[in-house]
This record gives C-alpha cells, structure tokens and sequence, in this order.
C-alpha cells in the first residue's frame, strides 16, 4: 500500500518563502512524473509544477521564476521550493507521483499568505 506524506505547509507573509515536500510510504515503481498541484476556495484544482523522467520541468505560468521543482527517485521524493510568495498563491497543495500505470496523490497541505 502506498501512502504520500506531504508537509511543510502553513502561514506565511507576502514575500515569505515555503519548501513543500512529499514523499512515499512505500516503492513506486516506474516513474513517469511528479508533480504539484493546488486548488484555492472556489477554484478548479490546477497544475502548479511537474518534472518527468527525463529532467524536464514545467510550471504554471503564475508560479515561473518563483517556485522550484526537484525529485529524488531513489526516495521517490518531490519537494517544492516556494519564493517571493503571494496571497494568490493560497491554497491547499497536492503532490502527485504518476507511474505507467496509475497517479498517486497526498492528502494535501494548506499553504496561507497573508499579511
């Protein structure tokens, strides 16, 4: 059974910086990508940043030049390094692990900017 654990959430100010992490209770097998995503009050939940088998990124157009995707497959371990953080960026954040067969998602953390 695999589990994903997500921490590093919480309050923070305008301009504040935030490293999310998630990581697995148990082996996944066959990566293919990793990723976050995030979903605000009253908003769809959107693709925050990924990064696939082959060292390629990709990230929201809102979040470029802020946020940072990294991966460790051998611990099948995605962080996100969150800088110069803005009130839009409130929300609840999933990790989300996807192998050739299935995604895996966390149980998401909350993630608070505000003066």
């Amino acid at each position: 059974q695999v589990q994903l654990m997500e921490s590093g959430g919480g309050l923070v100010q305008p301009g504040g910086s935030l490293r999310l992490s998630c990581a697995a209770s148990g082996s996944i097998f066959s990566i293919n990508a990793m990723g976050w995503y995030r979903q605000a009050p009253g908003k769809q939940r959107e693709l925050v940043a990924a990064t696939s088998s082959d060292g390629s990124t990709n990230y929201a157009d809102s979040v470029k030049g802020r946020f940072t995707i990294s991966r460790d497959g051998a611990t099948n371990t995605v962080l996100l390094q969150m800088n110069s953080l803005k009130p839009e960026d409130t929300a609840v954040y999933y990790c989300n692990i996807q192998n050739h067969w299935r995604s895996y998602w966390g149980q998401g953390t909350q993630v608070t900017v505000s003066s």
